[in-house]
């Protein structure tokens, strides 16, 4: 499946894209952020990442720059039997709107695949994923959660955000605290 936005190209990984991954996400401050990434991140992880299988449920994707190439990656996940959303960007590419961008395409997908309704979350260390969230339609849920992070060796705090999805919903910009 491929998924092409205003300026992104959204694609599936192959084995070959492991360098351009690596490049991209090879930074505590980025792989510190996630869920199921480990720190410190090599090659045979972004192998690893790069040869998963694709669910058609849930998939998850590369996010291209036409004329750059790999700047992140986007996808769907389950999280406690709920579809969920994640998102990076390579720091290069940091403060031009494009994981906004990439979430915004995550939940036209997912209306698209027929999601009723799907779920977020960002460490508390890191508002400036809430605010992506935000953008794309998410309020959060007034939950702040315990969540393992790879990356960090243990658990830190999450706060959880939600999107109901209605077919017949425009999509709006919501005012949301971050």
């Amino acid at each position: 499946m491929f998924h092409v936005t205003e300026r992104l190209l959204l694609r599936p990984a192959w084995p070959e894209d492991a360098g351009a991954i690596l490049s991209a996400i090879g930074e505590e401050a980025i792989v510190g952020n996630l869920a199921r990434a480990p720190w410190p991140y090599g090659y045979a992880d972004a192998v690893e990442f790069a040869s998963m299988a694709q669910d058609m449920r849930v998939p998850h994707f590369l996010v291209e720059l036409p004329g750059e190439g790999v700047i992140g990656s986007a996808g769907f996940g389950e999280q406690a039997g709920e579809v969920e959303i994640g998102y990076w960007i390579a720091r290069t590419w940091w403060g031009r709107g494009f994981a906004t961008e990439a979430a915004r395409a995550l939940v036209d997908l997912a209306r698209f695949l027929g999601h009723e309704r799907l779920v977020a979350g960002h460490f508390t260390d890191n508002p400036a994923s809430g605010k992506v969230l935000c953008k794309a339609g998410f309020r959060r849920t007034g939950i702040i959660a315990r969540r393992f992070s790879r990356a960090r060796g243990g658990e830190t705090d999450c706060v959880e955000y939600a999107l109901d999805l209605a077919e017949d919903a425009p999509r709006i910009e919501l005012k949301c605290a971050a």
